[in-house]
């Protein structure tokens, strides 16, 4: 078994299929067991998708979120969530009101409150999970090429660390579902973006295993990786690159519940 395979098969023992029909998912359950922390993202099941932009009418697509909602309010009287623009923004939360908090041209979020959830629409881009176990402090970072590319993680990171005075010493990851290195084709430019090097003609990328190298560069305490890959995993999840850009959302979410 090569390092990677051990790794995923790790990683793949962490997220386990939550049965409930109303919002189906699958949750980072050895974070819930070891941190405390409520960790996830919704799957495809019953075609539940929470894309905005996407093909399906925007009243079932609401009502799906209202779902979403409802699942988590009792522990997360807060819920952030914001319109992504592909770029490094981080912001920190100090708590906000009940209910929705909805912010624009972010593609991460942080936070030591209980009772607030983070969140990050995806489908195909990686969300990366963080947390700081001995605090309880999390944060959720949206990770697409250009993400990636810009240091999206690293933001995240700092972010943490400035408002905890946490070492990265002290901050776990997790890389989610997302696609995965031979499903996503792409041009040479975007290579040069994300690795710094050439290639010539087309090439592909694995965004988990960067994430993973700029993880350990920044001297991560731990990092996994979800085996799952958004585009030929398409009987669970939503793909943008599988579906020609028709496809839903996917909603990844963190956060530490109220006690």
């Amino acid at each position: 078994m090569t390092e990677d395979q051990a790794l995923a098969r790790r990683s793949a023992d962490r997220e386990a299929a939550v049965g409930d029909a109303s919002v189906p998912r699958l949750e980072l359950a050895d974070w819930g067991h070891r941190f405390g922390l409520v960790a996830g993202i919704t799957t495809r099941g019953h075609g539940f998708s929470l894309g905005l932009w996407s093909d399906d009418h925007v009243g079932q697509v609401m009502t799906r979120w209202r779902a979403f909602r409802t699942t988590f309010e009792v522990r997360f009287p807060t819920c952030v969530l914001s319109h992504q623009v592909h770029g490094d923004r981080v912001a920190w939360h100090d708590g906000g009101p009940e209910g929705w908090v909805i912010l624009d041209g972010l593609d991460g979020h942080a936070t030591a409150t209980p009772g607030v959830l983070l969140t990050v629409t995806v489908a195909d881009c990686i969300p990366v999970y963080l947390a700081v176990p001995r605090t309880g402090a999390v944060a959720l970072v949206h990770a697409g090429w250009r993400g990636v590319a810009a240091g999206v993680l690293e933001r995240g990171v700092d972010t943490l660390a400035r408002h905890t005075s946490a070492r990265s010493a002290d901050i776990v990851m997790h890389c989610g579902v997302g696609i995965c290195g031979a499903c996503y084709e792409v041009g040479p430019e975007v290579v040069s973006a994300v690795t710094g090097g050439r290639a010539a003609g087309q090439d592909h990328v694995d965004l988990r295993a960067l994430l993973a190298q700029q993880a350990q560069a920044l001297g991560l305490a731990e990092v996994s990786r979800s085996p799952w890959c958004s585009a030929h995993d398409r009987e669970r999840f939503f793909s943008h690159r599988a579906s020609g850009g028709r496809d839903g959302r996917m909603v990844a979410y963190l956060g530490r519940p109220l006690a």
